[in-house]
């Protein structure tokens, strides 16, 4: 075996040699960095190697370096080499560990390293790409995003700046990339290696949205760093756009990530430790870069005994923390605490580490000085060869700027500058969802919209200023006199809006009027004088006065202005027909009380299928009701009024035995049918032997049924019994899935600990894929979530191609909706199945 495969054979720490791609590319120092460029673009290289003219290594030349070039001259690219070369140039040998590489270039600040052999001579270059691409660090990379890499802002140029101009900025700023605005306002990105193209081509490039590129790969700030490296790997770039919601948060680089890297050598230093590999225990070279590594590190690191008293911190602790290592060496870390987070907090952050080895998240911590600042910290248990914790190993980095720019672009996106409340964008955003949550669980809600009677007397009498203290007071009222989960917005001028996302009956909403109209009739001090408003209230209920956000804000203005009408100092409903809605609930409730003795309703079924290949998998059962004089009516109706009513029970009692004797014909497909439980059935405690019982009479196997729970089934306050209900189900041979998620607000700490088989992602969030950003987010992140807890996923909704073709990219096996096939009665769903059959 040849030395370098002897020296090469450690997968944790390979030497340099063996990951030594295209040796280097070399140019004269007497030639010109035209000619540096073109060689640099013809062999898809970041850097060239400049010699003598007896061929020795005199200085390198790179992309970096031409941002340090006066691009306003016309003869730029005619410049000798010789004069703006880097040297002399750092080199490693061939033989050395890829971690000292690594090392070298933390303490030098450099990307990339001359490898020379055991003659003297230059083979290759190795860079911070290979670094990256080589280290086993994937299980690091996952668990950190790419917004936590980022640490400013990015730079942004006007696209009609000369091209001088821009890359002076680009070199003072010491950025390698810079975000290009055109005037139509979309976004181009130009980068060092758009410099070395424009050498290499002569271009006749003034401006620098002339040179830059329109095309920009973007992703959200919480895209993991391994997501990052593989999308740049893909589209083979160097940088990535990276958004937090529609703002542009920063540019990350392999240089960024590279410099993240440094938080895996702790857990290798855990890993040498817990393994007692003989091959790093005795290797001087592997220790000395991992107390380099830790002394260098930007973020901040501190050891502990397994009681946690400090043994050891780095540099960077002292510079974030304001203690020197004297200060705390033998303290508690509780030296640090803000005082911020309550008890069970730590008690769950010790409870999560100790039984994982590991805790992870964010947390407010207290500076010598007594300022209290954000970190994100981790820490890892460190065991030895008995499996006994020795030591915790904590890196945390200070995320106050982050912190600050993202409550400035929420301050900027969703928050009214004046009186501090939500503004239309928020306003109209929370409608959405509570509109989406009430639609799924059949409930109303309310808009009520506000209007100051006769504000303009205040602006032309007093001024501006005496108008806008007048609505941070009449704002202050509003919030005091709505209950918590009531949002307040304010659209504009004197108009503000409040959402009642859950409406019991129209007196709540009676009452609320009342008290908001008292409560702004009380004098105003203004210029020490006092004055009297009054305001006019209009409300509109969904779904009766209206089905979209647009139209319930519209109605609700239009009832405002009926009562600006009818006097002003008032309140007004959109539509006033208590006793014909009356009139009507008590026919209705009659016809379901018929419908159920007689057992008129229906069950139709809709398919589950494959995204892949459309095979059909499964049904999910959905009752109808069609009545003789009432025609069909809609579950959106008669499911609310069972639940009110207490039927609900009675009803899907007689579903499931409608479908388990389907399954009973059907049970050679082996194919599942997923069927609604409510929460006042998972509620009822015979609930359970019940269905074993009607399962027991049809003679199906438990699997074939699955149980679908919406997050409102997840009361907190009957978690315990809701999950020994479920516990004892899935021990039956049940599965077990949650419908309509998204769109509720269970706990998911609560959620994991649920026997659950299956996710369903909501069709809200489907209808608007794949063009509408928010839901493509949502949707992924629902998919991963429940790939990461070992979930199955399946969409609902389902509709046009593009929508099962982003469900599938993203990792979505199941779906179910009109593309393949509208719920249908069984009768008609025995042919399909057929269809499919194999001959």
């Amino acid at each position: 075996m040849s030395t370098v495969s002897q020296l090469s054979h450690d997968d944790n720490d390979p030497i340099v040699a063996a990951i030594l791609g295209k040796k280097p590319v070399c140019c004269s120092a007497r030639q010109s960095v035209r000619d540096a460029s073109r060689l640099m673009r013809q062999y898809a290289i970041s850097c060239i190697l400049i010699t003598e003219d007896d061929g020795t290594v005199c200085g390198i030349w790179t992309a970096a370096d031409a941002r340090k070039l006066d691009f306003s001259q016309p003869d730029t690219a005619d410049t000798p080499l010789s004069r703006v070369m880097s040297s002399p140039v750092r080199s490693i040998s061939d033989t050395t560990r890829l971690s000292s590489a690594t090392s070298t270039m933390l303490q030098y600040g450099i990307r990339r390293l001359l490898v020379t052999d055991k003659h003297n001579r230059a083979v290759g270059l190795v860079t911070q790409t290979d670094i990256i691409r080589q280290q086993k660090i994937e299980f690091y990379l996952q668990f950190r995003d790419v917004g936590s890499c980022l640490n400013a802002a990015p730079l942004q140029l006007s696209a009609q700046l000369p091209l001088g101009d821009a890359v002076k900025l680009m070199q003072q700023q010491d950025v390698d990339a810079a975000v290009v605005i055109f005037a139509d306002n979309n976004q181009g990105i130009v980068t060092e290696h758009d410099l070395i193209h424009y050498l290499a081509q002569q271009k006749n490039c003034h401006t620098v949205g002339e040179l830059a590129s329109r095309s920009v790969l973007t992703v959200d700030n919480t895209t993991t760093l391994v997501q990052a490296v593989k999308l740049l790997t893909e589209h083979q770039l160097r940088h990535i756009a990276v958004k937090q919601g529609p703002a542009l948060q920063g540019i990350l680089s392999f240089t960024d990530i590279l410099r993240n890297v440094e938080h895996a050598y702790v857990d290798q230093l855990r890993t040498a430790l817990v393994a007692r590999d003989a091959a790093l225990r005795t290797s001087a070279d592997y220790l000395r870069l991992a107390h380099k590594v830790i002394d260098a590190s930007l973020d901040g690191i501190m050891i502990t005994d397994s009681k946690g008293v400090i043994q050891s911190v780095n540099p960077s602790f002292s510079q974030i923390t304001g203690y020197s290592r004297h200060e705390v060496i033998g303290q508690s870390p509780r030296l640090l605490s803000s005082g911020r987070h309550q008890a069970d907090f730590y008690q769950q952050m010790w409870r999560v580490l100790l039984q994982q080895g590991r805790w992870q998240g964010e947390i407010w911590n207290r500076r010598k000085n007594g300022d209290i600042y954000p970190q994100w910290l981790t820490i890892t248990a460190i065991r030895d060869e008995q499996q006994q914790i020795s030591q915790f190993a904590a890196i945390f980095s200070d995320i106050t700027t982050r912190k600050q720019q993202e409550q400035k672009i929420h301050q900027l996106a969703y928050i009214d500058e004046l009186t501090g409340l939500a503004n239309r964008r928020m306003f109209f955003d929370r409608l959405q969802l509570s509109l989406a949550n009430a639609h799924h669980h059949q409930h109303k809600l309310a808009v009520m919209f506000l209007d100051l009677d006769l504000f303009k007397r205040i602006n032309d009498t007093l001024g501006h200023l005496a108008g806008d203290q007048a609505l941070k007071e009449v704002a202050r009222r509003i919030c005091a006199t709505v209950r918590e989960g009531e949002s307040v917005a304010r659209l504009g001028g004197d108009e503000f809006t409040i959402l009642l996302p859950e409406l019991d009956d129209n007196t709540s909403l009676a009452q609320l009027s009342r008290r908001i109209i008292a409560q702004i009739e009380q004098p105003v001090n203004l210029h020490g004088q006092e004055f009297f408003l009054t305001t006019s209230i209009g409300i509109a209920i969904y779904p009766q006065d209206g089905e979209s956000a647009e139209q319930l804000v519209k109605h609700a203005d239009v009832a405002m202005y009926q009562a600006k009408s009818s006097g002003r100092n008032q309140f007004c409903f959109y539509q006033a027909s208590a006793g014909q809605q009356n009139a009507d609930e008590l026919k209705l409730e009659q016809a379901l009380r018929e419908a159920l003795k007689l057992q008129q309703l229906q069950v139709h079924y809709q398919p589950k299928f494959a995204l892949a290949s459309n095979q059909i998998v499964g049904f999910e059962a959905l009752v109808r009701w069609q009545h003789p004089q009432l025609g069909q009516v809609s579950p959106g109706r008669f499911i609310p009024l069972a639940e009110k009513l207490g039927l609900i029970s009675a009803l899907g009692e007689q579903v499931l035995q409608q479908v388990c004797q389907q399954l009973q014909q059907w049970q050679h497909l082996a194919l599942p049918v997923s069927v609604n439980i409510s929460a006042l059935q998972l509620a009822d405690a015979d609930f359970v032997s019940r269905l074993q019982h009607i399962v027991q009479q049809a003679g199906i196997a438990p699997e074939l049924l699955e149980l679908e729970l919406t997050e409102s089934c997840l009361i907190p306050e009957q978690a315990e019994q809701t999950l020994a209900q479920l516990t004892a189900l899935k021990a039956l041979g049940f599965s077990l899935s949650i419908d309509d998620f998204g769109t509720g607000y269970s706990s998911l700490s609560y959620l994991r600990r649920l026997p659950l088989d299956t996710l369903k992602i909501d069709q809200s969030f489907v209808r608007d894929l794949p063009g509408n950003t928010g839901a493509c987010q949502i949707a992924s992140a629902i998919i991963a979530m429940a790939k990461a807890l070992g979930l199955n996923v399946i969409a609902e909704g389902i509709e046009t191609p593009q929508q099962r073709g982003f469900l599938l990219n993203a990792g979505c096996d199941h779906g179910q909706g009109y593309l393949v096939s509208a719920p249908l009665p069984a009768a008609q769903i025995t042919p399909l199945l057929s269809s499919q059959l194999p001959c």
